[in-house]
């Protein structure tokens, strides 16, 4: 993996102090359904650029999948077994896609299109505008809140996913899964330090340990219905006991020992339109080809994990815990 410094592509630096920071996303803009931005969503002005192993990435396609954009917003999906020179779009692997918007081989060029001296990581999910070719957004959580609203006037699928009542609740538990989970993982597996990776992998159980307590009392995180707190931990979970748990060591015991997460990671992956974007082989793949956490380079046989088998979900209440406390 790398990043651009003025433009130009260079290797990572290593981590301070044993310990894996994520940097931000520095691309911000909205797309807005009445022209209030820049930006005004508008059918086949917009490509996102995705890889189908990336969690942060699987957040936008579930999104588009969920809402019914594939219509109306282009995607192309990075190879997970070339990582050089960051993420690089072709055919040579199943379901990854060359880039027949730009033609750019690699997604820094994207970057260097937007603003030829940017400085800073390169990711996926990277939102381009076709019309003043430029990025749009590279924050997940910000495009996957776009992708929920901003094209329900144009004929996007019904589903409110951040709704106005839930927010403060959606708000309070994506923060505990996100620092202690979803970015949990990568502190776990990127740690340097044994005090980093015990402090990282601590927060992980704890939080997995939480969750399965809540879960054991209401069929989703917020509320009665599947919410976008729902999405942002599913694709932490369809990762770990492919990824996780045994290439980043978080080894105390595989997400299947968990019954109502379990369960519930299965319930979400039978929602209409979600297991076309839960690609297990890219997911392996992806994981397995970095050097950083497997030298060796050897891909392990894909997991025999039947996400598609009965789940018993909706034996759980539906209602709603009031007064969410995360961990501290």
């Amino acid at each position: 993996m790398g990043i651009l410094v003025e433009g130009k592509w260079t290797n990572d630096p290593p981590p301070a102090g044993g310990s894996f920071v994520r940097p931000e996303s520095l691309f911000r803009a909205a797309l807005s359904s009445d022209g209030g931005t820049d930006f005004k969503a508008e059918a086949g002005r917009y490509h996102l650029y995705v890889a189908y192993s990336c969690p942060w990435a699987h957040r936008a396609i579930i999104f588009r999948a969920l809402k019914g954009l594939e219509g109306m917003v282009s995607m192309s999906v990075a190879l997970p077994n070339d990582r050089r020179n960051g993420w690089r779009f072709g055919s040579a692997f199943p379901g990854a896609t060359a880039d027949e918007v730009n033609g750019f081989t690699w997604l820094h060029q994207a970057y260097t299109a937007a603003d030829p001296t940017y400085t800073g990581k390169v990711t996926v999910p990277t939102l381009w505008d076709r019309k003043t070719r430029t990025i749009v957004n590279n924050e997940s959580s910000e495009i996957i809140r776009m992708f929920n609203s901003a094209f329900d006037g144009l004929g996007a699928k019904p589903g409110d996913y951040y709704p106005a009542p839930l927010r403060e609740e959606i708000d309070a538990i994506n923060q505990t899964v996100y620092r202690d989970l979803n970015n949990g993982v990568y502190r776990a597996g990127m740690a340097t330090s044994q005090d980093a990776y015990d402090e990282a992998v601590t927060r992980v159980f704890a939080c997995l340990d939480m969750l399965e307590l809540r879960l054991a009392k209401q069929r989703y995180l917020v509320g009665n219905t599947i919410t976008e707190g729902d999405w942002r931990l599913y694709v932490t979970l369809a990762r770990f006991d492919a990824a996780y748990h045994p290439l980043f060591k978080c080894s105390v015991r595989p997400l299947s020992a968990y019954h109502h997460l379990d369960n519930y990671l299965r319930e979400l992956h039978q929602v209409p339109g979600v297991a076309a974007t839960t690609r297990l082989d890219h997911i392996v793949t992806g994981y397995y080809s970095n050097a950083s956490s497997n030298p060796n380079g050897i891909i392990p046989a894909m997991p025999a994990l039947d996400l598609g088998r009965p789940h018993d979900r909706a034996s759980r209440q539906a209602g709603t815990i009031s007064h969410w406390h995360g961990l501290g």
